[in-house]
């Protein structure tokens, strides 16, 4: 879509008069931008030679000519580095107490060594630091950092072979070397494509594969930067300080790793793992009763329907309007009598208008952002001319989490966190605050230039924040378009307002799986596209990946033809009604995830190289994924395409899911693939949890008879809120003619299934020797 495409489309989308306020914001974006430009800085170019160091508990310090740099192991394979200090205040990290750590701190002249008992850290007189294994592998090489006006830039070598992923959501392949992105959390004016960079959550933290060992890097920095990767990683930040963490290990202890510093997803009510319909356009809360009943009378699953911006009362945000939709409880009502529950979206700004209540409130409680002489910062969102909430003061998450309370009394159960990039509509140049405009920063003062990164961060924080004292016996459940690190703990995210494309759908995956790297478990993408119309088969293809991600949601842009089941045809119709029934017979296995996401923080959704990181031939797999341990699924990713090849990792055999056809690991397979049908293989050994009308089957994988036999876990409790709850651990091992399967279980949630079914894929048979 080029330049003109895009300013149509925009102003089609928030219309004209909309679009003139948003050209006279621009200009006095860039007037204040001018007038307010940051201070002069004056970091040292470099940080000298190494003049001592000293053991502290944990680490060490070592003190340069211009510059003072602390080591502090947090876990054997976990470490802090801070040069000239430790982050006095990290929106990122929550996790401060960690058991001591046994360190040995050396001298080989002129050089320095610091070693646990998984790592050693060599620091030489110049300042360049090596991690190294136990063995003496490299498994990182860096220079210091050095000084840039005000910022600061590290040069890391890498690899030959080095493939990194992660930082946050990126429009790119898994992985991302060669290239260059920003961390900048960024709206686009209109849709975005495969290599638009930045986009809606930039986060500095990535995962190195390399031959001689898997790291993960995360720099707690929250001002504008940019990474570069090709020979090196170049990394560069404006401002802000040079503290970072490393981890060192599989894929696996890492994100066990870093979900441990900066928290783990929460587990969510069982209803948002099913399908979500929404589109922005549903005018009337008449048209979206008739979509709700089409759904039921066609036998089409459905968990969630969504409300956008545009069922506000002159596009006010929490302000239903109330002629359009004049019985929002009684629709509440209606769909929870089937489990299917409402969702509205909210956004940060409120309409700057005396006559408007909230924003009364908002002045009185003074919870808006201001510019540097004292005025309340106006920008420009969907109601016209409006006051950005400051969600770095805890005062205004306060407030902001109270306006919650009259959307739960209309029976909304699920928030949908938009525009908070935060994002103002523009003519020109960022789509964001004015770079001078203040925050409270809890109390320490700064500007945007700090806080842009972390605001959606912090607004996904008040809410989640302000729905647990609202509902203390409910689980939050917020979709967030923007964030940073840590955002896991509040919030679901979604790709944002992707372009409808065979290449943007194909992209999504590594994005996800990007997202899933970076501690953000919960993800997925408008099915079909936000902007644009998908056909028929790009739409099926997107709705099988969908069915296969942790967000599972149709949505797209106002004026565009609807998208429900039904209306790509019967043919159409009768193949996502088997998807949707296949993704609901596979919850209790969703659910299962979402328990270990919260307890490990490993993602749903993972690269093929999650299991096996010694495979090269998977480092850069991102046209197929893993789903938890024992599903891998291979979605078609071109039109007309009716078979699709697949190398397998070779971590055993795989099960074809419908066809129960073998295939050994470690090679590369061709699979039928027609328009119906998605690629899915079960791993061997695997115990897979399936509802049927019958209640619960036990689906067990044994490639050879008298094999080692395998294993599974299944989590249970009432589906929401924080009561008792179950973990069933299930083994099965060989016996003579088959297999016998045995459980161990705890917790004290009385198991809500019933009679358990058992099928055994493979030869032989199975007996259960256990009552539930």
């Amino acid at each position: 879509m080029n330049v003109l495409e895009k300013i149509i489309q925009a102003v089609f989308v928030i219309g004209l008069p909309t679009s003139l306020k948003a050209y006279r914001y621009s200009k006095t974006r860039d007037r204040l931008n001018a007038a307010y430009p940051p201070p002069p800085g004056d970091r040292p170019v470099s940080p000298g030679r190494l003049v001592s160091a000293r053991p502290l508990p944990n680490g060490a310090a070592f003190h340069f000519d211009y510059a003072d740099l602390e080591i502090c192991f947090l876990h054997p394979g976990l470490v802090r580095l801070a040069w000239n200090g430790v982050s006095p205040y990290s929106y990122a990290v929550t996790s401060s107490e960690w058991a001591d750590v046994s360190v040995t701190l050396q001298q080989n002249r002129p050089d320095w060594c610091l070693s646990s008992s998984a790592l050693q850290i060599r620091v030489a007189e110049t300042g360049e630091i090596q991690f190294l294994d136990l063995a003496g592998a490299l498994l990182r090489r860096e220079q210091p950092p050095s000084g840039r006006g005000r910022g600061w830039i590290q040069s890391v070598k890498l690899d030959s072979q080095a493939c990194i992923c992660g930082l946050g959501e990126r429009s790119g392949r898994l992985n991302l070397r060669p290239g260059s992105y920003r961390f900048w959390n960024q709206q686009k004016n209109g849709s975005y494509g495969p290599g638009d960079d930045p986009l809606y959550i930039s986060m500095p933290v990535y995962l190195c594969l390399q031959p001689s060992g898997s790291y993960l890097a995360f720099y707690d920095n929250t001002y504008d930067g940019r990474i570069e990767l090709d020979k090196s990683v170049e990394l560069h930040f404006e401002d802000g300080p040079t503290c970072y963490y490393l981890a060192f290990g599989a894929p696996p202890a890492l994100l066990e790793l870093f979900t441990a510093l900066t928290g783990r997803a929460p587990l969510p009510p069982r209803w948002a793992l099913g399908y979500h319909q929404c589109r922005f356009g549903y005018k009337t809360q008449a048209e979206m009763e008739r979509v709700f009943d089409e759904f039921q009378r066609r036998d089409l699953s459905l968990s969630g329907l969504w409300l956008d911006a545009d069922s506000f009362q002159n596009w006010r945000t929490f302000t239903t309007d109330q002629k359009r939709y004049p019985d929002l409880p009684g629709l509440a009502r209606r769909l929870n009598e089937k489990d299917v529950h409402l969702i509205v979206s909210t956004n940060p700004a409120f309409q700057a208008d005396p006559q408007v209540e909230l924003y009364r409130q908002g002045l009185a409680e003074d919870v808006f952002c201001k510019t540097p002489d004292g005025r309340i910062l106006e920008g420009v969102v969907w109601p016209g001319v409006t006051a950005f909430t400051d969600f770095t003061s805890q005062r205004a998450r306060e407030w902001w989490g109270r306006l919650y309370a009259d959307c739960l009394t209309q029976g909304i159960e699920g928030f949908w966190h938009d525009m908070n990039e935060p994002s103002s509509f523009t003519a020109w140049g960022d789509m964001t605050l004015p770079l001078c405009t203040l925050h409270d920063l809890d109390g320490r003062g700064g500007d945007h230039r700090q806080v842009h990164n972390i605001y959606g961060l912090l607004m996904d924080q008040a809410g989640y924040e302000g729905l647990r004292k609202l509902v203390p016996e409910k689980r939050p459940f917020i979709l967030s378009r923007s964030g940073w690190v840590g955002m896991q703990r509040y919030a679901w995210t979604w790709t944002g307002d992707i372009e409808s494309s065979w290449k943007e759908m194909r992209q999504t995956i590594a994005c996800v799986l990007g997202l899933g790297l970076s501690g953000e478990p919960y993800a997925g993408p408008d099915i079909g596209g936000f902007f644009g119309h998908p056909s028929s088969e790009l739409f099926v293809r997107w709705f099988e990946i969908g069915s296969f991600l942790p967000f599972f949601r149709t949505h797209s842009s106002i004026g565009l033809p609807k998208r429900e089941p039904w209306e790509f045809g019967k043919q159409v119709e009768t193949i996502l009604r088997r998807h949707l029934k296949n993704r609901y017979a596979l919850l209790p296995y969703w659910y299962t995830l979402a328990w270990q996401a919260s307890q490990t923080g490993s993602p749903l959704v993972r690269p093929l190289f999650w299991s096996d990181p010694s495979d090269h031939r998977l480092w850069e797999a991102d046209d197929a994924f893993l789903l938890g341990d024992s599903l891998l699924v291979a979605p078609v990713v071109e039109p007309g395409v009716q078979q699709r090849s697949l190398y397998l990792p070779a971590t055993g055999a795989w099960f074809d899911f419908e066809s129960d056809e073998v295939y050994e690991g470690g090679q590369e397979i061709n699979l039928n693939a027609p328009l119906e049908r998605i690629p899915v293989l079960v791993r061997d050994g695997s115990i897979l949890p399936i509802l049927s009308q019958e209640g619960l089957e036990l689906h067990l994988y044994a490639h050879l008879p008298g094999a080692a036999g395998g294993e599974g876990v299944l989590y249970s409790d009432a589906g929401d809120g924080y009561g008792p709850w179950r973990v069933d651990r299930f083994h099965f091992s060989p016996i003579s003619g088959g297999y016998e399967l045995s459980c161990d279980s705890e917790g004290e949630f009385p198991w809500p299934y019933g009679p358990i079914q058992l099928r055994l894929h493979g030869a032989g048979s199975v007996t259960a020797a256990f009552n539930l």
